[in-house]
């Protein structure tokens, strides 16, 4: 099938959520950016207690103690990315949504 016999087939149609008619919206925007804030501070805790741990066993040579200070570091990073792109993509999303 082309597109356009698509396209009159299935007329497209803007779907997206109604966050306006969510009860205390802005309750729940105040919830999630404060859940953001303490992932974000509790993430970036980590990376320099990690980075600390992998520095100082990586010079004392205890290789077991650095691999899991490394893997600290990577986790923390991971857990920083994610909470921070998690917006930009929801956003996209959004975007998308009303694309179709």
């Amino acid at each position: 099938m082309t597109t356009a016999l698509l396209l009159a087939l299935f007329p497209a149609e803007n779907v997206y959520p109604d966050l306006s008619g969510v009860g205390g919206r802005s309750t729940l925007i105040s919830i999630v950016g404060a859940l953001l804030t303490i992932v974000l501070i509790v993430s970036v805790l980590m990376l320099v207690v990690s980075a600390i741990v992998w520095a100082i066993s990586s010079s004392n040579g205890n290789p077991g103690v650095a691999a899991k200070g490394k893997v600290g570091v990577f986790v923390s990073l991971g857990a920083a990315v994610l909470a921070g792109a998690g917006v930009a993509w929801m956003n996209f999303l959004l975007n998308l949504g009303d694309t179709l």
